[in-house]
């Protein structure tokens, strides 16, 4: 009788799962260029968002703490009042910036507005 290996997990289902929300992806590219704070975060979120509601608090909260728990983000607590907490990449979450360029450069050649000649 043959033994059974341990049930592997998809590395494409996992990676999904990670990345699963609305907002993961494009925290990750806003804390490419340093840590930012949490209202610097959101601040990124609403710019380039036309169409989209505004982010609550309480999903900017959860994507973060998802975030940090998955290894891509770290959080600082500075123990300040008033509260000063910073955001940025860990090495797992710098080792995943390619991977949004790479999304990010294939939405501009195949989803982005097509470009309008005039007429000879």
């Amino acid at each position: 009788m043959a033994k059974t290996s341990p049930a592997r997990i998809c590395p494409v289902a996992a990676f999904q799962k990670m990345i699963s929300g609305k907002y993961k992806l494009r925290i990750v590219w806003d804390l490419k260029d340093g840590p930012r704070r949490y209202g610097e975060i959101r601040s990124g979120l609403l710019r380039g968002a036309s169409g989209s509601a505004e982010i609550t608090p309480r999903v900017l909260s959860r994507e973060l703490k998802a975030l940090t728990m998955s290894g891509l983000i770290d959080r600082k607590d500075f123990g300040e009042v008033p509260p000063k907490v910073e955001y940025r990449l860990t090495r797992k979450g710098k080792s995943f910036v390619p991977v949004v360029a790479a999304i990010r450069e294939w939405g501009e050649r195949n989803l982005g507005e097509p470009v309008l000649t005039e007429a000879a």
